[in-house]
């Protein structure tokens, strides 16, 4: 049996972009030697500066004792030649590209160059554990090391065993997780995990309603802040994550699940993305950020936004429901993931059990009858658990 992996195992970080800097800055924050790995040099450098200018704001801050940044930093090694000093680590985690076979040429390198007893992650947010693993002679020390963005203060990590993931890799792999004051959810091989299936409703559906002229953009995050308690409306947080980004997701997830509907892309984020209206990052996106820019306001309704909130909840919960289904993970992980991941304001499961099955089941049958589309058949779980009187979590819990 290995051993348990510890502060003084090598952790090497492929990639040195936004993820891959936050997970090396994790990992030398909790002691580990860090070798961080990339082939651009200029995003390497870019890495290191970035990294300067975050430790040094939280010694400004506070949050950290003089002398430590510097600590921290001396801790992680930059890498920008040949990847042979990876062969020290312990943990190899990979955050590059989301390109399968890119990643697969990468991993079969890394089973070859790295000690028998070393843990080869990827940090894929879409792509299949199990079809990367396949590239290594080892699949069995091969999982999903999920995190999220920015990695250093976002507490969620969800761990994906493929289908080769020995026991003793994935008990290892979360146990070092856990050690770094990370929040671990267990999660199936199945595309999106957990996060990025269940939360696919809340753009969707809110592009949905868009595109039917039901509402408009700030009417609709409107609804979903003050009625729904959700910190960022779907358009404002599209914005945030990139358009592009979020719809490379949607259209990743949609076709891994071979085209079922209640995943399918929006024409209208299509269009935003052709348009280079990709968000913050442009300055233009679903709002105006340039200099001086003024963007419409909210109808502020409260029957059209308790419309608008009940149909986005909906779907939300029936797409949490069907995670259960599906066995994609327990349902308190499902919560968890939920809070702890992208902030919703509750564990859509409770959300379920509070509001009543029964409320959930009639929102959704309206909406399948109005539109006779499967886009909103709900999960045969909700059926069956009104029909036993079940709930999720017991009273109080």
């Amino acid at each position: 049996m290995a051993e348990p992996l510890t502060a003084e195992t090598t952790v090497g970080v492929l990639g040195a972009g936004t993820m891959g800097r936050g997970i090396a800055q994790v990992a030398a924050t909790y002691g580990h030697p860090v070798l961080l790995y990339d082939t651009n040099t200029k995003v390497l450098h870019e890495a290191r500066a970035h990294l300067e200018k975050i430790l040094a704001r939280q010694v400004e801050k506070g949050r950290m004792a003089p002398g430590e940044e510097a600590a921290i930093l001396g801790r992680i090694t930059f890498l920008s030649d040949e990847p042979e000093p990876l062969a020290a680590c312990g943990l190899v985690i990979e955050a590059i590209v989301e390109d399968l076979a890119v990643k697969q040429d990468v991993f079969s390198r890394l089973d070859r160059l790295v000690a028998e007893d070393a843990l080869l992650a990827t940090n894929t947010s879409s792509l299949s554990v199990t079809a990367i693993a396949a590239a290594c002679d080892r699949p069995e020390r091969v999982l999903g090391l999920h995190f999220f963005n920015p990695a250093p203060l976002m507490p969620l990590v969800e761990v994906v065993p493929g289908v080769a993931t020995s026991e003793e890799a994935l008990a290892r792999a979360r146990a070092l997780v856990d050690a770094w004051g990370k929040t671990t959810v267990l999660a199936r091989d199945t595309p999106g995990f957990i996060v990025n299936r269940v939360a696919r409703p809340f753009y969707g559906e809110a592009l949905r309603i868009l595109e039917e002229g039901l509402a408009d953009v700030p009417t609709i995050d409107w609804a979903m802040r003050e009625i729904g308690g959700f910190r960022m409306g779907p358009f404002e947080l599209m914005d945030l994550i990139g358009n592009d980004v979020n719809y490379k997701v949607t259209e990743t997830v949609w076709t891994a699940f071979f085209y079922e509907p209640r995943y399918r892309p929006s024409f209208t984020q299509k269009r935003m993305v052709e348009a280079g209206r990709l968000g913050r990052k442009t300055k233009r996106g679903y709002y105006d950020y340039r200099e001086g820019a003024t963007n419409p306001e909210p109808v502020t309704s409260p029957a059209l936004g308790k419309t608008i909130f009940q149909r986005i909840l909906a779907m939300l919960i029936n797409e949490a429901v069907d995670a259960v289904f599906w066995r994609v993970a327990a349902p308190a992980d499902i919560d968890l993931a939920m809070t702890k991941g992208v902030n919703y304001p509750k564990g859509l499961l409770h959300w379920a059990d509070e509001l009543g099955l029964k409320t959930v089941l009639g929102w959704l049958e309206a909406l399948r009858e109005e539109y006779d589309e499967e886009r909103y058949r709900p999960s045969p779980l909700l059926r069956r658990m009104l029909r036993r009187g079940e709930r999720f979590f017991d009273e109080g819990t």
